[in-house]
């Protein structure tokens, strides 16, 4: 099937996801918008929120693999990031107000390091209040829109590694000092927590001035396409690819296929925790299943 855009004929796309390096400046929402046109289809979405500021790997599933997107969202991420010591704002990233200073000219790389090792490995992170997190079915950030006084619950998550790539102090703001970080951390670890929580604890305050998302699960940042790319070329990695690069793989023989196809549990060999992509003799992608007591628990069907 194709359709027509900007004079252009183009060929709709199957299932299958598209990895996206966003733009500054765009919400996810704009991204899956502007994808809703170039797939010729409104059933589309994303893994993992980037917050407007940020760039990079964005994942965007599209028909069938809308489907895949929550169990994506799961997985390990990675950042490129600049935490500027000696502000603190409202959103604790570059976006908002600047509601406290104090100065970090003093700061020394090794207590920077000293910093950096607290935060890494698993911790209690509260999230930002500026967050789509919500707090009794109300999004955080609407409550601070809003000029609600609340706080937010610390969760558990992991940071698997927090590495300091370069120290700047650049002369305008004064007393600043800028710190070029990468971040390798599970699902739903705040960047910009990182950098508050950072300058909270070496007395100066803290926030990102810039935020790369360079990995997700095993989609990087050099295979993303841009928006502007894809409306030149527009294509996506096939359902049964994006499967097979994302979850470890069990292949079953027609019988089993067969049934899989209708839903039902199969006996299955003993597999590692978590969603497996099981895929039939003809190579099609069936379902992701988990293993449970002998069974094979259909967590969702892509057979139909």
């Amino acid at each position: 099937m194709s359709r027509r855009t900007d004079g252009r004929t183009r060929q709709v796309s199957a299932s299958g996801l598209v990895i996206v390096d966003k733009p500054g400046g765009l919400t996810s929402h704009g991204v899956v918008a502007r994808m809703r046109r170039l797939a010729g289809t409104r059933r589309v979405g994303h893994a993992g929120t980037l917050d407007p500021m940020a760039t990079g790997v964005l994942v965007i599933g599209v028909e069938k693999a809308t489907r895949l997107l929550g169990h994506l969202a799961l997985t390990e991420k990675e950042y490129e990031a600049t935490i500027r010591l000696g502000q603190s704002t409202v959103t604790d990233d570059a976006e908002g107000e600047v509601t406290a200073t104090a100065p970090a000219t003093d700061v020394t790389r090794e207590a920077v390091d000293a910093g950096v090792a607290a935060l890494t490995g698993p911790i209690q992170q509260v999230p930002s209040k500026v967050s789509a997190i919500k707090v009794n079915g109300v999004r955080s950030y609407t409550r601070v829109r809003e000029g609600e006084q609340f706080e937010l619950a610390a969760r558990p998550v992991t940071v698997h590694s927090f590495t300091v790539a370069g120290l700047r102090r650049p002369r305008d703001p004064a007393g600043v000092l800028d710190l070029d970080v990468t971040v390798v951390c599970s699902s739903g670890t705040y960047i910009r927590a990182l950098a508050r929580d950072l300058g909270a604890a070496l007395g100066t305050g803290g926030h990102l001035t810039a935020l790369r998302r360079t990995r997700v699960g095993p989609y990087r940042v050099e295979a993303a396409r841009t928006l502007e790319q894809l409306e030149e070329s527009y294509a996506v990695l096939p359902i049964e690819e994006a499967a097979a690069a994302a979850f470890p793989r069990w292949d079953v023989d027609a019988d089993q296929a067969r049934l899989l196809g209708h839903g039902v549990r199969i006996a299955a060999p003993p597999l590692a925790a978590g969603p497996h992509a099981t895929f039939g003799p003809d190579g099609r992608f069936l379902a992701l299943v988990e293993e449970k007591d002998g069974q094979a628990r259909i967590v969702a069907g892509f057979a139909q």
